[in-house]
């Protein structure tokens, strides 16, 4: 296992080299910065120049991805056009959306292994048809849309929680949007772990442990749906990534200052550091994720071993 996490974190060092260069690359080859900080007014070509020099933007731009991964190394992430550090904008702006995603990742642990659970376990009837037709109801329906209607309905309309979230961004002002966030996800969570079980359950080794006479609630619990949960993990680890940086339109419609409102904020200014910096960080859970799904493969099927 030792052998396997120590290669596993070097093949994660030439990903992160290739994604932070894209993502450098294509932010700032598309526009420039300095243009874009002066708006529509034209910048004196010397103060101009001045801010170039300064940004390390006069440079070429292998150049200034190598001063940037430098940067990175040092625990810098540069400094946003406004002059503040990007590192205080992500103290700031990363913990409330961590705790936006736990919210929702316990949404669609709980709620979406339950449904898949129940609709597996009762292929074909009532319960199974409703459970999928809920699920695309959800798919189809685009988070902007829920987002609003569940923020009118209980917030405005119910008045059962508050419409937008506070500053400090407590937990139980984070549960409509949590579940907002989780909403798509969560279908997708459901109807896998229903498939999964479907697959599981025709196994020979499930119609051993039946045949040995095992009670119904541990065959399914320490067989069938330990077995079949190893999909489900799969995408929920990769969907961590996803929810941090895919909370644009949540944080928008609830007023949350985190990594989305941030990067919603950076790519209307075209703050070239804010997003870059930002979106690094999102790489790097990405890559953490991944490893940790990696990892939890062996305790959820003994039969996983890794040389």
């Amino acid at each position: 296992m030792g052998r396997y996490v120590i290669r596993r974190l070097l093949q994660m060092i030439p990903v992160f080299v290739g994604s932070t260069f894209l993502i450098f690359f294509m932010v700032y080859a598309l526009g420039d910065p300095v243009a874009a900080l002066f708006g529509d007014k034209a910048p004196d070509p010397a103060t101009a120049a001045r801010i170039r020099a300064e940004l390390y933007l006069d440079q070429p731009l292998w150049k200034q991805y190598l001063h940037y991964m430098g940067q990175i190394l040092t625990g810098e992430f540069g400094t946003a056009f406004n002059g503040q550090e990007v590192i205080e904008l992500m103290a700031d702006a990363f913990p409330v959306t961590l705790r936006l995603t736990l919210v929702a990742i316990v949404f669609e642990i709980v709620i979406g292994i339950t449904l898949g659970l129940l609709s597996g376990l009762r292929r074909g009837r009532t319960v199974d048809t409703s459970v999928l037709l809920l699920t695309l109801v959800v798919v189809s329906i685009p988070t902007f849309v829920s987002g609003y209607v569940l923020q009118y309905l209980f917030g405005v309309k119910w008045d059962v929680v508050s419409p937008s979230v506070s500053p400090a961004a407590p937990l139980d002002e984070l549960l409509l949007p949590g579940m907002v966030l989780a909403l798509t996800s969560l279908a997708y969570v459901t109807r896998l772990t229903r498939t999964s079980l479907a697959e599981n359950a025709r196994a020979d080794y499930l119609r051993t442990a039946v045949a040995k006479g095992l009670p119904r609630h541990r065959v399914v619990s320490r067989h069938l749906l330990r077995n079949s949960l190893i999909p489900v993990v799969t995408f929920i680890g990769t969907d961590i990534g996803a929810l941090m940086g895919g909370a644009i339109v949540t944080e928008r419609i609830f007023n949350i200052h985190g990594v989305g409102y941030q990067l919603y904020q950076g790519i209307l200014r075209q703050n070239s550091p804010t997003v870059v910096g930002f979106v690094t960080i999102l790489v790097i859970v990405f890559l953490v994720a991944n490893l940790l799904v990696d990892l939890l493969y062996a305790v959820l099927d003994p039969r996983i071993r890794y040389a």
